[in-house]
């Protein structure tokens, strides 16, 4: 069982920048793929970014150049540094957790990110 808690959402103006953070529990935490999803108001939840346990890493076209996931093993905890942020940007953002492609995956309460134009 993984637990997962995001933190670092907020209110920010366009081209700003905010630091997400998900903290997993459990001692299996490195042989997990993590990654940050988000959900916008009457939109279908999408990938961000992905991390693999060997730190392979996938970003969405929308935030290449942007965004930066990464990871810290000995914290548990993995970090998405967003930059320039746009107002489509605006979602909840999710943390997931996930052992292989044929485990149920994890998934934090959510983070709120709005930026205003």
């Amino acid at each position: 069982q993984v637990q997962l808690v995001e933190s670092g959402g907020g209110l920010v103006q366009a081209g700003g920048s905010l630091r997400l953070s998900c903290v997993a529990s459990g001692s299996s935490y490195r042989f997990y793929a993590m990654g940050w999803y988000r959900q916008a108001p009457g939109k279908q939840r999408e990938s961000v970014a992905v991390i693999t346990s060997s730190s392979n890493i996938n970003y969405a076209d929308s935030v290449k150049g942007r965004f930066t996931i990464s990871r810290d093993n000995a914290e548990n905890t993995v970090y998405l540094q967003m930059n320039s942020l746009k107002p489509e940007d605006t979602a909840v953002y999710y943390c997931n957790a996930v052992r292989n492609i044929f485990a149920v995956p994890y998934w934090g309460q959510g983070t709120q990110v709005t930026v205003s134009s």
